[in-house]
């Protein structure tokens, strides 16, 4: 397990910097760049898409040739790039440029990461292992969030204008990115040589419950935009910018405390009835960001949030290892996450459009309607035998 909490820490740290960045970007992108609605769901839509294919071809290359810490390590490289790129743009094509970096490193690293998870750990406890690791991972972006909203706020380097303690949270932003690149030198690959015989990478080849998991969850992401739109939602419906980064601090502690026990959970009791949860408190969630503009309401949907985070970030990466051939599990891990993202494209723009056209209320009532299909749709899939 020792690769497991190194792994974990990497990304504690990366998130840290990735999320002091991440809840203020919209907020930038408006008040100092000009940028409106639709402009941001252009950026993380091209960002997240560019990933999506990256994360594909960088998990069946780890299949067939070993050396996956190498290529996490350029990932993380990249994501550490993105925060100086972000620090001189002064357009906000450049913070689409920024975002395509990270989002590329992203992509780089995920499937490679998850597949070292999957060797490090126990069959039997692969939803314990996934679920700390997503545990660390959004304790890491709990802190970034706080840390921002502290600097935002004026608690940390207090005076000075507005726009010089945005610059000081991507300047800060730099160190944990550098602490976690030293933490992963520590991890230990287990590398694989190709014998040759290795049989290629291939849809047909997956499980029939694995094909049309990914098949709805592409259906689910089409109404899972960008967090970036629950942010402006909450700042539309009277939060300040300081108060919204504080709900995205909720919804992360919240996930980040219940990761690990909602892994332990599908170890025990399975995989179908933990992710059917989920999705269900997906769409309630959503649903109310919708319909609700209570502050007391949001704060409450927020922890809700959370806890269909936890529910199914590590849990989902745990059903696919158990479905997916041995000798493609970071190719299927990649397979996820390369739809997940394809479908970022579409739902970012979407989501864009239906709140501009129709209000801010739409995109979230469309995503809440997706999760409640793919809820029922999953439970059904999964009750059913697969075959290899």
């Amino acid at each position: 397990m020792s690769n497991v909490i190194l792994l974990g820490l990497v990304s504690l740290f990366t998130d840290i910097s990735t999320e002091m960045v991440y809840p203020i970007l919209p907020l930038y992108l408006t008040a100092f760049l000009g940028a409106g609605p639709a402009i941001i769901g252009i950026i993380e839509g091209i960002a997240e898409s560019i990933a999506s294919i990256i994360k594909l071809f960088s998990g069946i290359v780890s299949d067939r040739y070993g050396h996956k810490k190498r290529l996490a390590i350029l990932g993380y490289a990249s994501s550490t790039l993105n925060k100086i790129i972000i620090l001189f743009s002064a357009a906000w094509t450049g913070v689409l440029a920024a975002r395509i970096v990270d989002r590329f490193g992203k992509g780089i690293r995920t499937a490679p990461r998850d597949a070292m998870i999957a060797e490090a750990a126990d069959k039997s406890r692969l939803g314990k292992a996934y679920g700390l690791h997503k545990g660390l991972d959004l304790l890491g972006t709990a802190i970034g969030i706080l840390l921002a909203w502290l600097i935002l706020a004026g608690f940390i380097f207090p005076g000075g204008e507005e726009l010089g303690r945005y610059r000081m949270i991507f300047i800060l932003s730099l160190v944990p990115a550098f602490i976690g690149l030293v933490i992963l030198m520590f991890v230990k690959d287990n590398v694989q040589k190709s014998t040759g015989k290795t049989i290629a990478f291939n849809w047909k080849n997956l499980d029939r419950r694995l094909k049309l998991f990914l098949v709805f969850i592409f259906i689910f992401t089409l109404g899972n935009s960008s967090n970036a739109f629950i942010l402006l939602r909450a700042y539309n419906a009277g939060f300040s910018p300081g108060g919204a980064i504080l709900l995205y601090f909720v919804y992360n502690m919240t996930g980040s405390l219940l990761s690990y026990p909602a892994g332990t959970l599908s170890d025990k009791f399975g995989r179908k009835n933990i992710l059917c949860t989920g999705y269900f408190l997906y769409g309630v969630v959503y649903t109310g960001i919708g319909l609700l503009s209570d502050n007391t309401a949001f704060i409450s949907l927020f922890v809700i949030y959370g806890i269909y985070t936890a529910l199914t970030a590590g849990v989902e990466r745990a059903l696919i290892v158990d479905i997916a051939p041995p000798e493609h599990k970071a190719g299927a891990l990649g397979l996820h996450a390369a739809i997940v993202g394809i479908g970022l494209l579409p739902a970012s723009i979407i989501a864009g459009l239906l709140w501009e056209w129709l209000g801010p209320s739409a995109p979230f009532l469309f995503g809440g309607s997706l999760a409640f299909v793919t809820c029922i749709a999953v439970f059904f899939i999964l009750n059913t035998g697969g075959r290899k």
